[in-house]
């Protein structure tokens, strides 16, 4: 009876009175060891469930891990793939911008597996009024001429397809020469320049117009080799073409002031104040030449 009633009294001292404060704290202090003694059971299971994962979970989370990351480069690839489309038109636009006659994009569907022939098929067609003949550019320049037109898609054939030539004429000095297909898309060649004829490496190549088949003063190529030989009466010249032939997906058609297109479809395009870096070099001195131009040669 005399300890519970001790044990009675310091409860309500401990309740009421700060006395029995030191001592309290003291206790909790000897107390925290045991507290970490009967902590370690649950220590050594988490350490244990965290060491000995079984390795099904392992391989499951290895698989989850590898299919996260190829989806974030496929996300990667698609935005570096857009982000160079961008790219590709803006250059369009801006090659766009310095034509004068009438345009329309089209974007590229196929490409011919024939090696043999440079052809590739675009996605406007006789609907949008395109026509045999037509010709074709990028942002860089001349790629070739519409073959074969249907309701909704048409058939381009390039300017490096061996049965292919346009007129041109060196933007430095207006000699006027044939640019002929040598069934390399990276290569042309210039028919009967004589061999004393004003042109140099480094020159660039530009339509003539003669024909009238392509417009006046658009860029066709640059020349990369000019080989004379004294035993010959003509120089073999070498030229590498300014459209990217092999890479180009959207494409301008350019009709000229004859036809009458389906005017929703076609943009008119008058000349601009910001012309584009692959056309700066051609376009500047070929105006002043283009009335002089005589129509006599074509495609072959």
């Amino acid at each position: 009876m005399f300890l519970i009633a001790v044990a009675v009294a310091l409860i309500l001292v401990g309740l009421y009175t700060p006395w029995l404060k030191p001592v309290r704290q003291q206790l909790n202090f000897l107390a925290v060891p045991f507290y970490q003694v009967t902590d370690i059971p649950r220590r050594i299971s988490d350490w244990a469930s965290g060491s000995f994962a079984s390795e099904q979970d392992l391989r499951a989370e290895n698989d989850r891990l590898k299919t996260e990351v190829l989806i974030y480069q496929r996300k990667q690839q698609q935005m570096a793939a857009l982000a160079a489309e961008n790219v590709r038109l803006r250059q369009l636009l801006n090659g766009k911008d310095m034509l004068q006659d009438k345009v329309l994009i089209a974007e590229l569907m196929g490409v011919s597996p024939n090696p043999l022939s440079h052809v590739i098929m675009i996605n406007r067609g006789s609907r949008e009024g395109v026509y045999e003949g037509q010709p074709v550019l990028d942002a860089f320049g001349l790629m070739g001429q519409v073959v074969e037109v249907d309701e909704d898609s048409s058939r381009v054939l390039l300017i490096s397809d061996s049965t292919h030539a346009i007129p041109v004429q060196v933007n430095r000095n207006g000699v006027r020469a044939i640019a002929e297909g040598t069934g390399d898309l990276n290569r042309l060649s210039l028919r009967h320049v004589s061999i004393n004829a004003d042109i140099r490496e480094g020159d660039i190549l530009v339509s003539s117009g003669l024909g009238e088949r392509f417009p006046v003063g658009y860029p066709v190529a640059e020349v990369e080799q000019v080989v004379r030989n004294s035993g010959q009466a003509f120089a073999r010249v070498i030229a590498r073409p300014m459209a990217r032939l092999d890479r180009s997906r959207h494409v301008l058609l350019v009709f000229d002031t004859h036809t009458q297109p389906d005017s929703s479809a076609v943009t008119s395009v008058s000349s601009s104040s910001s012309p584009s870096s692959a056309y700066s070099s051609a376009a500047s001195s070929v105006q002043s030449s283009a009335k002089t131009s005589a129509s006599s040669a074509g495609r072959r």
